[in-house]
């Protein structure tokens, strides 16, 4: 045994006054086949994010918003194109789109700590560039820089638990929100607070977080979006007499939502 467990890289597509902001890229095809193979990422002979815009006729071209959390590998693999031709023509995949992240996230992938440098993909992060195709969150508060229907309908915190300044949006609907849970909280079984990735920077910091945002949401109409679950996109969660969060209501697709 290899000592694996399976998960799901999952991006979310949010369509908005026309505009089609898609929520990370997950991890693609980029990887080399040997890479590819360490990782367990399969398939590796398809660009999965592409074939999934291709469902609902959205070419690469028309994305106009991509929101990354943060610029770990598996979250923005998908914004290249596949192994072969981006060895050939080293270019962002989605040309027409702005990119927003947090200054802190930005930072921490140009200039990573031992620990984590190999989740940073410097060709791939090299592609965004502040001013250009990159507009970076300094202050969730404020979001001044940011274009209207983004401002308008998304909120974000910071969370430092897993990496230094990941950035978790909520999409606001009239009868519920969408919160997208990153890795904070990357499936079911992370639902539980005491529970934490072998990977995150901060554990006990990020139990922290988990536990400040169930207190700040309406879990009962609040959808906790997963990225890394591999059989679930998302759930309600509700919490117990004896004060364990778990989940209340789970979604297996997230396809036509309306909030």
């Amino acid at each position: 045994s290899l000592g694996r467990i399976e998960l799901a890289c999952r991006s979310l597509l949010v369509q908005i006054e026309g505009k089609n902001i898609l929520l990370e890229a997950g991890i693609g095809q980029f990887f080399e086949p040997k890479l590819a193979d360490r990782y367990g990422v399969t398939p590796n002979d398809r660009h999965v994010l592409l074939e999934s815009l291709q469902k609902f006729k959205i070419s690469p071209s028309d994305i106009d918003f991509v929101v990354l959390s943060h610029l770990h590998f598996d979250h923005i693999g998908g914004i290249v194109p596949g192994y072969e031709e981006f060895k050939e023509k080293n270019e962002l995949l989605f040309k027409n789109a702005t990119f927003i992240t947090s200054s802190e996230a930005y930072k921490r992938a140009l200039n990573p700590h031992p620990r984590d440098r190999a989740s940073f993909i410097p060709q791939i992060i090299s592609l965004l560039k502040p001013k250009d195709n990159l507009l970076l969150v300094e202050d969730v508060n404020n979001l001044e820089n940011l274009p209207e229907v983004i401002k308008d309908n998304f909120s974000f915190i910071i969370s430092n638990g897993h990496t230094p300044g990941q950035l978790l949006s909520t999409i606001k609907g009239s009868k519920k929100s969408i919160f997208f849970c990153g890795d904070l909280i990357p499936g079911i079984p992370w639902v539980h607070l005491p529970i934490t990735m072998g990977y995150d920077r901060y554990p006990e910091l990020l139990i922290d977080e988990k536990n400040l945002l169930y207190q700040s949401i309406n879990l009962d109409n609040t959808i906790l979006f997963f990225t890394h679950d591999h059989k679930l996109s998302g759930a309600l969660i509700e919490k117990n007499e004896k004060g364990k969060f778990s989940p209340a209501k789970t979604f297996k697709e997230f396809n036509n939502v309306e909030l």
